[in-house]
């Protein structure tokens, strides 16, 4: 019998937008508007919420909609342009790791990993709990700290590069790679600690003290990990017992021919440029030394200033020249180095996709003429990764047409509007839990964390009080809702794009997640019952 054709991702993101677009036809059309208003001497901004047909005269140029046709292909070029810093932040990094895979340092890297880990096999405990396990667990619980610290979203992508490499030379598929950093970062951010982007703005819109009630969400993040890492871990053991049972067997075959065989070993000579490289590097560092000689990390409200960049130069110089015995090492230092300066910039300055992409394209530059390639066949190497990844950042771009033909469309705030008046008469769970369900819903088609706060926020805390339900529970029933499904929407430009690069095709990953999304989802469900029902240190 033949087997039905899987439509490609390009097809399911146009027919998801064809959808977005008939729904403009159905839903009345309405926008929340920001006002101004007076009481008792105090000017202070509310939301309120008009359907079109009703806007006072003075927002009706303002607010404007109109069923969406022909513009559903218009709304492909607005895609694009709403997510153009992504696709650039993603041709960008292919291009640079294109260049560092020429000098297979990442291969080595992974060879002399995979080798140090077969010896610590001889200690009994490491032995029974698994070196390969342990390797998931520990990779795991950084990434889900960066995402619930600092919120990081986009950053993964270039560590999806990296990782799948090292799963699939484990014994496992590509999907594992991507658990290893996306969804550990994710499931972070879902259970956030500290996140600005989302617990900050949603606490200082609610008007609760910034970053209060950690207790209990460091156990929701503590328990959201537990979860997770089993999930994984279990689904890592079968796909290493039997690699066909993999959905993505035939796919991985890219990552197979690009991993070490466990036999091959590269070379790793000198070269005269790879001394040049070195100096500028540390001219380079010393100028920003010069320039930046304190850096202060924010964490939360906890902040540590300290000469970290100085620090970082002291130390380059001094363990450049010993790795410059062999290139690879020093390749592999420049690699270190810029995920290094990636988290202090994240976290020290504010950094986003236009800084980090800077980064690392000065680190595939740097690692090319550390392997003596001319300035010539750098640029070539360039282009050619830009043109492996290419299809992840166009569909990147497509993705975006489905916001653009629902905001174009008016719809957005009417569902959001119609969701939120379904909660009235119910008791406090089941109105906690439907908030929690409707930011599900709502994070389904703006998967921005801060722009769903700003808009879902100033109608969701009042309402609380209203029910007699804290204002924190609301918070945190923003916060899961805003995180699961960032790892199943397709209007999400991180996970189309965390894809992208992974080269697993939307259908096959919808296939696989589907399951672990909604495991989350009743999670997140039990883990807000306690807020209501306790009484909780912040709540």
């Amino acid at each position: 019998m033949k087997q039905p054709k899987v439509p490609h991702t390009f097809v399911i993101v146009f027919f998801i937008i064809v959808i977005a677009a008939v729904m403009t036809w159905f839903v009345r059309p309405g926008f929340y508007v920001k006002e101004n208003l007076v009481e008792n001497g105090i000017e202070k901004t509310e939301l309120h919420f008009y359907y079109q047909d009703q806007l006072p005269e003075q927002y009706q140029d303002q607010y404007h909609s109109e069923p969406q046709t022909w513009q559903i292909f218009s709304a492909l070029f607005k895609g694009f342009e709403k997510q153009s810093a992504i696709i650039v932040f993603i041709l960008i990094i292919g291009g640079a790791f294109w260049i560092m895979n020429k000098s297979h340092a990442i291969d080595m890297g992974i060879f002399s990993f995979l080798k140090f880990t077969k010896r610590l096999e001889n200690y009994r405990f490491i032995r029974f709990m698994g070196v390969d396990n342990i390797i998931i667990v520990l990779i795991m619980l950084l990434f889900s700290l960066f995402g619930a610290v600092f919120g990081m979203s986009e950053e993964c992508i270039a560590f999806i590069i990296i990782v799948i490499p090292l799963a699939i030379s484990m014994g496992y598929d590509s999907i594992v790679g991507v658990c290893m950093v996306y969804v550990a970062a994710h499931v972070g951010f879902a259970g956030a600690i500290l996140n600005p982007f989302t617990i900050g703005i949603a606490q200082g819109i609610a008007e609760v003290p910034l970053f209060s009630g950690i207790g209990y969400r460091v156990f929701c993040w503590v328990m959201i990990n537990i979860v997770t890492i089993t999930f994984v871990l279990l689904y890592a053991k079968k796909v290493k017992r039997n690699p066909k049972s993999s959905i993505m067997y035939d796919e991985d075959s890219y990552w197979r021919a690009h991993v070490v065989d466990g036999q091959q070993e590269y070379e790793s000579g000198k070269t005269k440029q790879s001394w040049y490289v070195y100096g500028m590097l540390l001219v380079a560092m010393a100028i920003f030394s010069f320039c930046y000689p304190k850096t202060t990390l924010t964490v939360g409200n906890a902040s540590f200033t300290a000469p970290f960049i100085p620090i970082l130069t002291a130390i380059f110089a001094i363990v450049g020249p010993f790795s410059l015995r062999k290139v690879h090492n020093f390749i592999l230092l420049i690699l270190l180095y810029t995920i290094i300066y990636l988290i202090v910039g994240v976290m020290g300055y504010g950094w986003y996709v236009m800084e980090i992409a800077t980064l690392f394209l000065v680190m595939g530059i740097a690692s090319g003429m550390a392997i003596g390639k001319t300035a010539n066949e750098i640029a070539k190497l360039f282009i050619e990764g830009m043109g492996d990844i290419l299809s992840a950042a166009v569909v990147v771009g497509l993705a975006g047409g489905i916001v653009i033909v629902l905001q174009e469309g008016g719809i957005i705030d009417t569902i959001l509007y119609g969701l939120s008046k379904s909660m009235t008469d119910l008791g406090k769970i089941a109105s906690v839990e439907i908030m929690y369900a409707i930011q599900t819903i709502v994070n389904v088609v703006i998967p921005s964390g801060s722009a769903k706060a700003a808009i879902t926020m100033p109608i969701m805390a009042p309402f609380s009080d209203l029910i007699g339900v804290c204002r924190q529970s609301t918070v945190m029933a923003f916060q899961f809702g805003d995180g699961f499904t960032n790892m199943i929407t397709p209007t999400s430009g991180v996970l189309i794009a965390a894809l992208g690069v992974a080269r697993i095709p939307y259908q096959k990953w919808f296939k696989w997640v589907w399951k672990f999304i909604l495991l989350m989802i009743i999670l997140g469900g039990l883990l807000l019952i306690p807020t209501v029902t306790m009484s909780l240190e912040g709540f």
